[in-house]
């Protein structure tokens, strides 16, 4: 019986892995939004097929959610190359990295995610590996240490980040391309909801896939996410084929997302900084600790989205709210409160 068991939840695990690998597109063709990285893309690698050489190294770089692993993958399918994938984190000394880039086989693609997050030792046996596809081994210690040169196969580096002002410059500047994505637009975002739906098997009316997109914060991982939810609602409490605009808006309200796409998190440090600080400014380490998060998930996940909106601003001194946010709380702005006119 506990083998059944076990036998049917692989079952299961097999079928969502199969389903979250359909909803990412295989091809730029597929690939929905970034018109002009997609565009720069597509000639890179026509231009590498046609000289039969791997493709340049490519950064790209941009808020989190935007389709960095989606593209490194399509770099990888479109070029008819294997791929490799790793993380800054995962490489936390050169002899890491060492034994990844001397297992590469030719052509092959390596993707590491958030790579301003490796090692600094790491990062300076990558720049002789990306220019002459080389690396120096050090063999002994102290006087007696030597030297050893070993070839690596010719490979392309695809490298993410969510915070490319922190890779140092000889890094940066050894990318053949740099992709900078941007949020998406709605129109964009229906576009991937309905090909995601499509992949789950549940029928969106145009009312409720304008919700959805509404709601996702310009981020088709989002976006993905919130449908996901709504596709169970309607498994639970509706027709199950379909999710109505009442489905959709139920679902979300449940999840604790708003009208605009603001989350539990949002909304926390929007009330912290209205609230708390009256506006501010205010550190973001200060924020952090207030709303219980680490400083980095403020930066990299909350503020973009609340910057682009107008809600929140960052100056030297430390991050202010704006009217918006105070007309989205339903609050009164404070005489004194401070603006970018008064920093």
């Amino acid at each position: 019986m506990a083998e059944d068991h076990r036998d049917a939840g692989e079952a299961l695990d097999e079928t969502e892995l199969a389903i979250e690998g359909a909803l990412r597109p295989a091809s730029l063709s597929e690939f929905v939004g970034q018109p002009k990285v997609r565009g720069q893309l597509q000639l890179l690698l026509e231009a590498a097929r046609i000289q039969e050489r791997p493709a340049d190294h490519i950064l790209l770089a941009g808020p989190p959610g935007l389709g960095k692993t989606t593209l490194a993958m399509i770099v990888a399918h479109e070029s008819g190359r294997p791929l490799r994938l790793s993380s800054g984190p995962a490489i936390q000394h050169a002899g890491d990295l060492a034994a990844l880039l001397s297992s590469l086989t030719p052509g092959e693609v390596l993707f590491i995610d958030e790579i301003h997050r490796m090692a600094r030792s790491a990062e300076e046996m990558l720049y002789l590996a990306m220019e002459d596809f080389r690396i120096d081994i050090m063999v002994g210690k102290g006087a007696g240490a030597t030297s050893i040169p070993l070839d690596l196969a010719p490979f392309t580096l695809v490298g993410a980040t969510t915070r490319s002002g922190l890779l140092p410059n000889p890094l940066r500047d050894r990318f053949g391309f740099t992709g900078h994505l941007e949020f998406y637009d709605e129109s964009d975002l229906e576009r991937v909801i309905a090909r995601s739906a499509n992949v789950l098997g549940v029928a969106l009316p145009a009312d409720s896939l304008a919700e959805i997109a509404r709601r996702s914060r310009g981020t088709p991982r989002i976006a993905n996410r919130l449908l996901r939810r709504v596709r169970d609602y309607a498994l639970v409490h509706g027709s199950g084929a379909s999710a109505s605009i009442g489905d959709v808006r139920s679902a979300l309200e449940l999840y604790d997302v708003d009208a605009i796409g603001l989350d539990r998190l949002d909304r926390a440090v929007l009330d912290a900084l209205v609230r708390r600080f009256r506006g501010g400014p205010v550190g973001l380490s200060t924020l952090a600790v207030a709303v219980g998060e680490e400083a980095e998930t403020v930066e990299s996940v909350v503020e973009p989205y609340l910057v682009r909106i107008g809600f929140l601003g960052r100056t030297p001194r430390g991050r202010i709210a704006m009217p918006e946010a105070y007309r989205h709380l339903g609050v009164a702005h404070p005489e004194g409160a401070a603006l970018f006119d008064d920093l």
